[in-house]
């Protein structure tokens, strides 16, 4: 009677662990779903197909070791693609998915949104007018533990530890070497390695993009024709002390303008206008006052104070009491605080409501929890129900990957060597002038040290938007940025030009 329980017993455990194991909540390591569909596009008609599925991530073993989920659009009337560009794109974070420009931005479907960017209810898609597809083949890449990436357990069915984590994925340069790996798969699989090639990424994807520029020429021996900085953070170029400080003013003063919190005399002025003359506020007195300090004279430190208040909308005694130096939480909470509103920080256009007005930061972001509103319910529908990609695996908007090894970040000098290589390679930046997060000046800023030899003057563009870190939600900022990347696409293509340097006589 106690054998037969025990077999009872070990079969039901078995049988139990089977069924385990068959109702995992776990994503294919290997799957592709393809949809076909049209569109229409700058009133032309673009036939494409849409392909969302998983490749592997695999270790120098062979072994996979993750699987990254991604949507490739492939514009199907094209009879020759060699010469058609494969526009690559990434969000940031770090753990962020790559919703946001793929339903927002440059892809084929964006969200159902109001002109200025806030949810509509009910949630959903429409098609983007004004989609790069029409001259470029995109694929939306989502790095380990955004969207349905995932890592994957080993041969004896464990996790990776958290330092085997930061060591093959979460850290600046373990994050760009797998990924370009990743990359070199991308492009072999789908026959593209000999299209024009161009990067795109948003926020830390920057970070991301500029060092995949050096490590994808460096060790994967593929060569780009663009990379484009929507919203750039550092890049490893580091804005501290008074630079930092001084670079933050022309964002206030949009802001300020914005929220017609100047003078009648600067909110009479053309916004453009207004910070041309801020930013050379900025560079030839705010910042050699910051630079100087308490040796400042009184007169001098008024003097100061008093421009700084004009500029920034804010008292001029906020900017005695803060030594001139103002941090963007203060500014956000004390703009608007006698009318019981803060600002938003990744784009200054939303307003929140705090439950005290007194404060030095506010209680939470009001764009972003906007912007969740409607770009979670988006993308679980559109992948499932337009795309037809299901899975039980939850969709991360924003995914764990935390500690971030943030140490030798050089992405920016590694991003000044890739050019300094590659003759073909161009860098545009986009910016929102309303970003508080990763402002405008200090993009200009990065764009200043990535050309300190002043040898990359015509490689190098930038543009600004009424708007704020995704400028694309704002409707006629989703029009003007896809043309200006349209165009930067299509005029960084070789057109049978030799890559090479010659001598100026």
């Amino acid at each position: 009677m106690k054998l037969f329980s025990t077999l009872v017993l070990c079969f039901f455990i078995n049988a139990t662990a089977l069924a385990t194991e068959e109702y995992a909540r776990e994503i294919p390591i290997e799957s592709s779903v393809v949809t076909n569909h049209e569109t229409v596009i700058k009133g032309e008609r673009v036939i494409y197909s849409a392909t969302a599925g998983t490749q592997p991530v695999w270790n120098t073993n062979g072994r996979p070791i993750a699987t990254l989920f991604y949507t490739y659009y492939k514009r199907t009337d094209i009879e020759n693609d060699e010469n058609r560009p494969l526009l690559i794109s990434f969000n940031g974070g770090p753990g962020s998915a790559s919703v946001w420009m793929h339903i927002a931005y440059t892809g084929p479907q964006i969200l159902k949104i109001d002109d200025e960017g806030y949810p509509i209810q009910p949630y959903g898609i429409e098609a983007n007018p004004y989609s790069v597809l029409d001259v470029a083949d995109i694929v939306f890449v989502n790095p380990v533990n955004t969207a349905y990436s995932r890592v994957l357990k080993d041969s004896e069915g464990n996790m990776p530890s958290q330092d085997m984590l930061q060591s093959q994925f979460f850290g600046v340069n373990a994050d760009i070497a797998y990924l370009a790996e990743w990359i070199n798969t991308f492009v072999t699989r789908n026959n593209r390695w000999r299209s024009p090639k161009f990067l795109i990424g948003e926020s830390y994807g920057t970070t991301r993009v500029s060092g995949l520029a050096h490590e994808l020429q460096n060790s994967q021996w593929m060569y780009l024709n663009g990379v484009i900085l929507v919203s750039p953070t550092e890049i490893g170029i580091t804005r501290e002390g008074p630079v930092e400080a001084a670079n933050r003013l022309p964002y206030f003063a949009a802001t300020a303008w914005y929220h017609g919190q100047l003078d009648r005399e600067l909110q009479n002025k053309n916004l453009l206008d207004l910070l041309s003359e801020v930013e050379v506020f900025t560079l030839d007195t705010y910042l050699p006052s910051l630079a100087r300090s308490g040796s400042l004279s009184n007169d001098v430190r008024n003097s100061v104070a008093l421009k700084v208040a004009k500029y920034s909308g804010l008292d001029v005694n906020d900017i005695l009491n803060n030594n001139l130096d103002i941090d963007t939480q203060y500014f956000w909470k004390a703009l608007l605080r006698d009318q019981g509103k803060t600002v938003g920080r990744l784009d200054s256009r939303y307003l929140g409501i705090d439950q005290n007005v007194a404060g030095t930061r506010p209680d939470y972001w009001a764009e972003l929890t906007s912007w969740l509103h409607s770009f979670t319910p988006a993308i679980n529908y559109y992948l499932q129900e337009e795309l037809a990609y299901e899975t039980d695996v939850k969709y991360n908007m924003f995914g764990p990957v935390h500690p971030w090894d943030r140490s030798n970040n050089n992405t920016g000098e590694q991003l000044k060597l890739a050019m300094a290589q590659n003759p073909y390679l161009k860098v545009l930046i986009q910016a929102g002038y309303y970003d508080g997060a990763t402002n405008y000046f200090d993009a200009k800023y990065t764009m200043w040290q990535l050309n300190s030899s002043g040898e990359f003057s015509d490689r190098l563009f930038f543009e600004g938007y009424e708007s704020g870190h995704m400028m694309y939600l704002r409707r006629a900022d989703l029009s003007s940025a896809n043309e200006h990347l349209r165009q930067f696409m299509i005029n960084a293509l070789a057109n049978g030009e030799a890559a090479k340097y010659e001598l100026v006589n």
